[in-house]
């Protein structure tokens, strides 16, 4: 009997393995394979039969058991956008120029897609959460920071709800939203920097505001249709003070331009309903202006930096509230690529600190003179940094290998 079991246990198992052998060259040739030679007897067909049998309901069980489940990376894909959310250190956001938006809430740990199947392109490229209501989130879909392959968005979304659900609230006729800024005490006042077409002339362009949380949008910045807005910042101490920048810039499929008549430095001082050209005065570069980025601190409004692609360009810092101004770092590891990167962000509580983002990402702690290398680690290709109001060591940057965040960004250097 022992002998008869051992037989019909060799066959089986002789037979499980032709079968997983010929495992997806289909039903006719598996069972032309698996055909009993005449010479092996009766109880050796049974037990071909039976492990044929077996062979079926082990396929169905794995068929039914197989689930498709993350295994990682948890985070990922190229950002130009991230922000943090005040009182609430451990939420974050960034948005994937292919990917969607994503959020964390254990501190970077793990990330969860937000947006998927609520938004109808999956570029995001500007993110912006209220700091008097961290539910209030604001979303620009399209890449501004132009290279030679972009995705182009299709307009502004926003959640009220902490990004649980989204609603489309305009600029369907442009390709990139450059930045978005909240007032930091008035959730429902929004302003929208829009790059507007990424190849062709466009009106819907410039910086817009609006006073009812998106519902309405009014333009308030315009130059020309080939022009459209890559920063805006407001005054944390007195938001009536604004900057914002204006690009003329395009990309085509055979070509691309960074700079023309059209750039140029803005000031309000009434909230974003005027403003005041500041171009090439009291100090800053002449010539053709490209790329610009502004960075304002709260701990002293006077102080004003703005890093300005142009033949004389490089990190230029006021201290009288953008009326006179002064080179401070002309490197080429700020200003390489200026198309592409050209970013700058101030810290909220000292002055002195500002960073600047490219392939690598840079922290000054003496208002720019010198550079010191940050997010070691992360990824390279650096576009977009937000600094925690309430803890300056709390950072988060956006890069080509997603959100990062650090709790002591000083200890990076």
């Amino acid at each position: 009997m022992t002998a008869i079991f051992r037989h019909r246990t060799f066959w089986i198992c002789t037979a499980l393995l032709a079968l997983s052998a010929g495992w997806n060259l289909g039903a006719s040739a598996t069972a032309a394979r698996l055909k009993p030679r005449a010479t092996l007897g009766r109880a050796t067909s049974v037990a071909f039969a039976q492990a044929q049998t077996a062979a079926a309901a082990i396929d169905n069980a794995i068929l039914v058991g197989l689930k498709w489940r993350s295994i990682g990376p948890l985070r990922g894909g190229r950002s130009i956008a991230v922000s943090g959310v005040k009182g609430r250190p451990k939420e974050g956001y960034f948005g994937a120029v292919g990917g969607g938006l994503w959020k964390t809430t254990d501190g970077g740990g793990s990330w969860t897609p937000v947006t998927d199947g609520q938004i109808t392109t999956s570029s995001v490229g500007a993110v912006a959460v209220a700091e008097s209501d961290p539910n209030i989130i604001y979303i620009g879909t399209g890449e501004s920071c132009i290279r030679g392959n972009i995705m182009p968005g299709d307009g502004v979304y926003k959640s009220a709800d902490a990004g649980k659900t989204w609603s489309h609230i305009g600029f369907t006729d442009s390709d990139a939203i450059s930045k978005i800024r909240i007032h930091p005490t008035n959730p429902n006042i929004v302003f929208v920097a829009d790059f507007g077409k990424y190849g062709a002339p466009s009106d819907e362009r410039g910086l817009y505001k609006s006073t009812d949380g998106g519902r309405t949008w009014q333009r308030k910045l315009f130059r020309d249709s080939k022009t459209g807005a890559v920063d805006v910042e407001i005054d944390r101490k007195n938001p009536n003070v604004m900057f914002a920048a204006m690009w003329e810039a395009y990309r085509v499929e055979y070509q691309m331009s960074s700079g023309g008549p059209g750039s140029g430095l803005f000031t309000s001082t009434d909230g974003g309903e005027t403003w005041r050209e500041i171009t090439r005065t009291g100090g800053l570069p002449q010539g053709l202006y490209g790329k610009m980025s502004i960075a304002l601190t709260a701990a002293d409004s006077n102080r004003v930096y703005a890093l300005i692609e142009n033949d004389k360009g490089g990190l230029y810092v006021s201290d009288d509230a953008g009326a006179t101004w002064k080179l401070v770092n002309e490197a080429r590891s700020v200003r390489q690529r200026a198309f592409y990167y050209t970013h700058a962000f101030a810290d909220p509580n000292n002055k002195d600190i500002v960073y600047m983002l490219n392939t690598s990402a840079f922290r000054s702690v003496d208002g720019g003179k010198t550079l010191a290398q940050i997010g070691q680690g992360t990824h390279g290709d650096n576009h977009d940094l937000w600094i925690d109001p309430d803890d300056s060591n709390h950072v988060m940057l956006a890069n080509d290998g997603g959100g990062a965040i650090t709790d002591n960004v000083a200890a990076r250097e």
